[in-house]
């Protein structure tokens, strides 16, 4: 397993309004107050995130129906896992988080100050889907420099793979005591600001289609990648 932590994390106010279900423009012009409110929880919680991102490359054993196994015998289930990574040869597994400083400000302003505290529970949701999108891109980046492809992330959640058992299967894989994450008997990580995926590599990987058609919530969605 490998952990990095120096990592530079591309986001700003419109993402923290969209993690607020929020649409940036028509926020602009409605209620000005709630950006000024999300830029200062920006300019507040930047300093508090503390990025971390556990990955661990394991090569494939062996793939059939809905089921892939890795070496070690480790196994992933499911038919998006083996819709997109039935190719793979190798896979890499990760956990990103950004700690939970920000995420105990936010719940000690919630005593006094909700609308702030939601704001700054939006830049930890900002924030850590920034840190998994550049973890991701930098699998992808080594993965090219060795001639190789990768499969789309994917994400216990996501249509075809269950939070259970994806994330007891990721956690099977991966030791998230070093980052600091747990994963609680009910599935919920603790940061909350944490997510897990995996991504497939090799020369035959599936590269098809976006992460948004996989997820129930496409529809709706106001962070849904064009």
């Amino acid at each position: 397993m490998a952990v990095r932590r120096e990592w530079e994390l591309d986001y700003d106010v419109d993402d923290v309004l969209r993690s607020q279900a929020a649409d940036p423009a028509a926020i602009r012009a409605r209620r000005p107050r709630l950006v000024d409110m999300a830029q200062r929880a920006l300019d507040a919680g930047r300093g508090m995130v503390q990025p971390a991102v556990l990955t661990r490359t394991l090569q494939v054993a062996k793939s059939r129906h809905n089921r892939i196994t890795l070496e070690g015998g480790a196994t992933l289930t499911g038919p998006l896992i083996t819709e997109h990574l039935g190719g793979a040869e190798d896979i890499t597994v990760m956990l990103c988080t950004i700690g939970d400083e920000l995420g105990k400000a936010a719940v000690k302003e919630s005593e006094t100050n909700l609308s702030y505290a939601y704001a700054l529970d939006a830049v930890g949701s900002a924030a850590v889907h920034s840190l998994n999108a550049a973890a991701c891109n930098q699998v992808e980046q080594n993965a090219i420099a060795a001639g190789l492809q990768t499969s789309l992330p994917l994400s216990p959640g996501m249509e075809g793979w269950e939070v259970d058992p994806g994330q007891r299967e990721i956690f099977s894989i991966i030791d998230g005591d070093e980052v600091g994450v747990a994963l609680s008997p009910t599935l919920e990580m603790r940061p909350l600001k944490s997510l897990t995926a995996i991504v497939g590599i090799g020369k035959q990987v599936a590269t098809k289609g976006a992460i948004c058609d996989y997820c129930a919530l496409r529809d709706t969605c106001r962070q849904k990648i064009a």
